[in-house]
């Protein structure tokens, strides 16, 4: 946002519990359409035609808001959209998204236990490779494991979401689609699906980085996004 900020209006929504947004109240299981629904007060602020940055599930909720906006959608930057229903309809289990399935369930059982900590670690080692949750700063750690509750709820969006992979190649829209050649094989399978069908694509593989990009090397990802940005919007 810093980056963009001089040049464009920009809306930073939260999803369902995060920041100081509501959390899911509803007493059935939550999907992405959902999320989208949530924070369509944002997209009717942000006016006709705006453009969507993501990241992980924040990049997957983007792709099914351009399904519910396609004409709306100037751009798209997306990093590693975690739509991983995507893999499981192209074959079922055991594929490339049995990795983050059993992460998921490794830290659902730490919650279970009163564990937060043990749960983000699952989590964060499965994105971030062996012994990332030990290296991180300790003042890091509080914000994380208190958004790591939500792991189930996130995984069961993602795994079960009903968009079929055809749909995304009705997007003509621009897509920065960008991806870490470190990431875990969840992240890369669900690229090359994706890549293969979006009509308007451009793919940006960092080297050296991997899903949590982003965080780790924000300076190398946001010149990219600003880069596309620009090529892409009129200011």
């Amino acid at each position: 946002m810093e980056v963009l900020s001089p040049k464009y209006h920009l809306f930073s929504p939260d999803s369902y519990g995060a920041g100081k947004s509501a959390d899911w109240t509803s007493d059935r299981v939550i999907a992405l359409k959902d999320e989208v629904e949530f924070i369509e007060p944002v997209l009717a602020a942000a006016g006709d035609r705006f453009s969507l940055v993501g990241h992980s599930y924040g990049a997957a909720v983007a792709l099914i808001a351009a399904l519910a906006h396609p004409g709306r959608v100037r751009a798209m930057a997306l990093y590693e959209p975690t739509l991983f229903s995507l893999i499981d309809a192209q074959s079922p289990p055991p594929n490339a998204a049995d990795g983050i399935r059993q992460a998921v369930h490794a830290a659902g059982m730490s919650l279970d236990q009163h564990k937060p900590n043990d749960a983000a670690k699952h989590f964060i080692d499965y994105w971030m490779g062996p012994s990332s949750w030990d290296n991180t700063p300790e003042a890091r750690k509080p914000p994380i494991a208190s958004s790591v509750i939500n792991v189930r709820r996130w995984a069961h969006a993602l795994l079960t979401d009903a968009a079929p992979l055809e749909a995304f190649g009705t997007l003509q829209i621009p897509v920065l689609y960008m991806l870490g050649k470190n990431s875990p094989p969840s992240a890369q399978e669900v690229a090359r699906l994706l890549t293969g069908v979006l009509p308007l694509v451009e793919v940006v593989a960092f080297d050296g980085l991997g899903h949590m990009g982003p965080i780790t090397h924000p300076q190398q990802v946001n010149e990219v996004i600003a880069r596309f940005i620009a090529s892409k919007v009129r200011t």
